[in-house]
């Protein structure tokens, strides 16, 4: 059985110590974190001095780029601040212990004998490591020692990277095992693989590799920076930062370090070669310019604009983005047909090199399996979890065919495994497949197929839709899907998961579907990278130039029906917002009668960003939130709190992480948080069975004590000194008043109670009246068109 894990240490609290640390905070987890006295203060006696490195990196936590390291300040607030010296007490009532000391064996050695004398006997001991070896790192342990003890390899930032590889030692107990894989799947949210004691494990190894290939053929193709990160981006199904926008994010310094270590460390293998690092990436370290930190790397912000750098030269020339024929139709769609497009399809000089590159790195792996990862799945899920490919080298392989590509590579020359000779030989096709609903993998070492991996609370719709033919309805913006055990979800699939017309009605059909056939309720999620980044702002658009108020009206009171029919429904509702969150995707997501968010959750009303206000519930259910019972009550003063909730809408602020959103006023005291975003559909259901089978009731609806006009004069005050001191726009000022009047409960000269439809009447008319103003309308259109506000 796998162990509890209540309290845990991490010893070194640089860059990845730091964020460990705040990331089981994160997952509310008592944290000890030690580090080195400074040398400076050995001999003082003030503890703030001794811990200042500990200290001033929970200090920095909040400062993380391009996140805060921690969901909010209370996480912070678990850490406590310790050193080496004064402190190694503390380790004998922690249940896991992370060493995340520099990669020098000497330190770790040191760091162990520390450990080994001060833990408990049942503690679990990891290393956070990702260049040396488990037996190095265990010479002269005990073997009680080794028996608690394995390699736990973060990726940075810790808190947002999905990737966890765990490398057990020889004698690792397989209780440690399974309890650190659970905790990290099910409390840190992380993707689990399990890798080998080698050079850097999997996803660097492979990583690395592929992005020093992709360097050494640049010449022989006379491929630029911008080129090649045009190419192995989205059109290969790799992330947006494709290859050296990844090395700057990450930092050349860093990158340089990986490479150094494959290449004095892996002096068997054959494409050792590729690892040494070129001059040029060596004088740029030199120089300093590592990358973002450093204000250049490959890139360079100027007043002029994006500059890249010449290898050649050493210069920096403007960035220049040739169309790239090859390219030009695999930017969207289903990554294994974008990858079709340009590896199979592609005849000009940068399909070839994608050919080229992509190939030599998929041969690598293949030659790997075995030596790093015992099988495909590992290797696959390390490239999609620790480098945010869509597609692991063996899927990628999958999308182009298996024949095809194995005799591209060999026409390529690039050598193959046997084992991949005898699978081609054997008849099979591919590397994935799915039989009786089950996804199997195929195992070279076994010569068949083996099952994948299965984790039960990872609940994929559309996977449900097509395995168990569970689609109840369906139209072009969601569909309604049956989860079993009398749970129906609400799927959203309109582009960007745009709230509109068709996407509402689906949840009105979908509330009827489970109170009409006494179902137990609704869940309203999706897998999608973003809950939903918004109203369908083109509708709104069109509208309005159209000067077709009847038509505009009768959508936005449509949407306030809607969200007001998921609160008020007789069976209960729950919501599941991860990614961006925005807008009426912010409505939606409050309207439930409660939310399982996911950690990284990006929650805001942000309609001030294209000069509206919130028009489908939005104000009143912030209310709602910030109010709670003390709604309708004389002695409560309620314009502090209308003051946080405008200052909140009324800057289009986001909250960084579901516990954020909760700060903010999106989230209630009740909501959820879960970490892990593949088990929120799980966790969302069986809230609504939970709700279901103890006596579910829907809410009262409530009144609200408003200030009025006194009111909105006041927030009004706070908006002249805003716009006199430069921060606000006439037109801000303009769209702040609206908000400030439907915040205050309207035109009333006393304190009044404010009904919910007065509330929402309040809104539409307000968001009407900014509709049809040039200002907002030119607002609109700039979002549609670049994608960023507009101040006018």
């Amino acid at each position: 059985m796998a162990r509890r894990i209540r309290k845990a240490a991490v010893i070194g609290a640089g860059t990845m110590g730091r964020g460990i640390a705040a990331h089981l905070a994160n997952a509310r987890i008592e944290v000890e974190l030690l580090d080195i006295v400074p040398p400076e203060a050995s001999d003082s006696d003030d503890p703030e001095v001794r811990n200042q490195l500990a200290r001033e990196a929970i200090e920095q936590m909040p400062n993380d780029k391009p996140l805060p390291a921690t969901y909010h300040d209370r996480a912070r607030r678990r850490i406590r601040a310790g050193n080496v010296e004064d402190h190694l007490d503390r380790l004998e009532d922690v249940d896991w212990i992370v060493e995340a000391v520099p990669e020098d064996i000497d330190i770790k050695h040191d760091t162990f004998d520390k450990i080994e004398a001060h833990a408990s006997s049942d503690a679990i001991i990891t290393s956070n490591t990702s260049g040396l070896s488990i037996e190095d790192m265990l010479e002269g342990r005990s073997d009680d020692f080794e028996e608690r003890f394995m390699v736990t390899h973060f990726f940075n930032p810790v808190r947002v990277m999905k990737l966890l590889e765990l490398v057990p030692a020889p004698g690792t107990d397989d209780e440690v095992v399974e309890t650190i894989e659970q905790f990290g799947r099910d409390q840190l949210g992380k993707g689990i693989v399990y890798g080998k004691d080698t050079t850097n494990f999997i996803a660097n190894r492979i990583g690395v590799h592929g992005i020093m290939v992709t360097v050494d053929k640049m010449d022989d193709y006379d491929m630029t920076v911008e080129d090649v990160d045009q190419i192995f981006a989205e059109p290969l199904a790799r992330p947006h930062s494709a290859v050296f926008k990844t090395a700057d994010m990450v930092g050349l310094d860093t990158f340089v370090h990986v490479a150094d270590n494959c290449y004095d460390s892996l002096t068997d293998d054959e494409d050792r070669d590729y690892f040494e690092v070129p001059e040029f990436m060596r004088r740029m370290v030199d120089e300093g310019w590592t990358g973002r930190k450093a204000g250049k790397g490959f890139y360079e912000k100027t007043d002029e604009g994006l500059m890249a750098i010449r290898p050649d030269s050493f210069d920096y020339e403007p960035r220049d983005k040739s169309d790239i024929d090859s390219i030009d139709d695999a930017w969207d769609g289903p990554a294994e047909e974008r990858v079709r497009t340009v590896l199979v399809e592609g005849d000009d000089e940068a399909a070839e090199f994608a050919r080229d590159v992509s190939l030599h790195s998929i041969a690598y792996t293949a030659r790997r399996l075995g030596e790093i990862a015992d099988d495909v799945v590992n290797v696959d899920r390390a490239m999609r979890w620790g480098f945010n490919w869509e597609l692991g080298p063996f899927e990628m392989w999958d999308a182009v065919g298996l024949e095809w590509g194995y005799e591209k590579i060999q026409d390529l020359g690039y050598e193959l495994p046997d084992w991949v000779d005898e699978m081609v030989e054997a008849g099979h096709d591919s590397f994935y497949k799915t039989e009786d609903g089950i996804e199997l993998y195929y195992d070279p070492f076994k010569g068949d197929y083996e099952r994948a991996p299965f984790d039960y609370r990872k609940i994929v719709i559309d996977d449900i839709k097509e395995r168990y033919d569970a689609t109840i309805a369906s139209n072009d913006s969601a569909s309604l899907v049956d989860l079993d055990d009398g749970v129906a979800c609400v799927q959203f699939q309109s582009e960007r998961n745009a709230i509109d017309p068709d996407l509402g009605d689906m949840i009105d059909r979908g509330l009827d579907f489970v109170e009409d056939n006494d179902w137990r309720g609704l869940v309203i999620g999706n897998n999608a990278e973003n809950f939903s980044v918004g109203a369908n702002l083109m509708l709104v658009l069109g509208y309005a130039r159209q000067e077709d108020w009847e038509s505009l009206e009768e959508m936005v009171a449509g949407f306030q029906e809607v969200n007001q029919r998921i609160r008020y429904s007789p069976k209960p509702v729950v919501t599941a917002p991860h990614g961006q969150t925005l807008g009426g995707g912010a409505e939606v997501a409050m309207a439930g009668n409660a939310v399982q968010a996911a950690g990284e959750t990006y929650m805001g009303l942000v309609e001030v960003g294209v000069g509206l206000i919130p028009g489908g519930g939005g104000n009143l259910q912030m209310l709602r939130n910030v109010f709670g019972r003390h709604s309708e009550s004389e002695d409560f003063d309620p314009l502090p709190f209308i003051q946080q909730i405008f200052e909140q809408v009324g800057m289009g602020e986001v909250a960084k992480s579901g516990e954020a959103a909760r700060d903010a006023g999106f989230l209630t005291d009740t909501d959820r948080v879960t970490l892990n975003a593949d088990h929120l559909i799980h966790y969302a259901k069986h809230r609504v069975i939970g709700m279901a089978e103890s006596d579910f009731k829907p809410p009262e609806k409530q009144r609200f004590r408003l200030p009025g006009e006194e009111g909105a004069a006041a927030i009004d005050n706070l908006l002249y000194n805003w716009q006199q001191g430069g921060r606000l726009s006439s037109h801000d000022r303009h769209i702040g008043q609206k908000l400030a009047h439907v915040l205050c409960g309207g035109h009333t000269r006393t304190s009044r109670l404010v009904t919910e439809e007065e509330l929402l009447e309040l809104e539409r008319e307000a968001f009407l009246s900014l509709c049809g103003e040039d200002k907002t309308m030119e607002r609109i259109q700039h979002m549609l068109q670049h994608n960023e506000p507009l101040r006018n």
